[in-house]
């Protein structure tokens, strides 16, 4: 009777060895199937493309001084009038033209006013006109000829100045983006090389932002578009 147990103990000690070989073997060859699975690398990829600004912002402000303020105001509306016009006569139409009221200062009711040495016109009043256009090249033509209005007497600001846009990103990002990935996939296929590996599918992909600057200082005109994609490549091996 004894013997039979210990023949049975046997057997099953055996079988449980043999079960728990097999087991780990399984389970071992799962992990090293995971971890090669999740064998991958992260690589950058760039896109940059230079455009030309398809919106242009010309912002013109002037100055007037007088003792009157009716007198003040005509020679605002003489000013604007001969503003309006050179805009006109460029070839803007008026929908593209605003301004706004004009900021007036009475120079008397300044805190640091001094009765005593006294000023030369009570009132200085700054209006601003803001041409907004499209003809890009036409702006750049207007500004050029802006002397026009320092010879019929308009005083132009040292704040005026012209910005511009470009309105139409939306358009060149599916483009842009693609050419990013690539190139993401040109770098995860050199370090594949260099490693011995290929590349396999797309892991996971993250989006830059899109940034959208001056080409340089001298043509604001041009802007430069950026973006940079961070993309995750599998690696399997030959």
């Amino acid at each position: 009777m004894t013997d039979r147990r210990t023949v049975a103990f046997l057997a099953l000690g055996i079988c449980l060895a043999c079960g728990l070989i097999i087991a780990s073997y399984l389970i071992g060859n799962a992990l090293v199937e995971f971890k090669s699975a999740e064998r991958y690398v992260t690589v950058k990829g760039l896109s940059e493309r230079i455009v030309e600004a398809d919106l242009a912002i010309w912002s013109i402000s002037f100055r007037n001084s007088a003792n009157d303020l009716e007198e003040l105001q005509r020679s605002i509306d003489d000013n604007k009038t001969k503003l309006y016009n050179f805009l006109l006569e460029a070839g803007f139409p008026e929908s593209e033209i605003s301004s706004m009221p004009p900021q007036i200062t009475d120079t008397q009711a300044l805190p640091y006013y001094d009765a005593g040495k006294g000023r030369e016109y009570r009132y200085v009043a700054v209006t601003r006109v803001t041409l907004r256009s499209g003809d890009v090249a036409n702006v750049k033509k207007a500004m050029e000829k802006a002397g026009q209005l320092v010879s019929a007497g308009i005083a132009i600001g040292e704040d005026s100045s012209a910005q511009f846009a470009f309105t139409k990103l939306n358009d060149i990002k599916p483009e842009m983006i693609a050419e990013a990935t690539k190139n993401a996939r040109e770098a995860a296929e050199q370090f594949a090389r260099d490693s011995g590996s290929k590349v396999g599918a797309i892991r996971r992909a993250t989006q830059g932002y899109f940034t959208v600057e001056d080409r340089d200082a001298g043509s604001p005109d041009f802007k430069m578009v950026r973006v940079v994609t961070t993309v995750d490549f599998f690696l399997t091996s030959h």
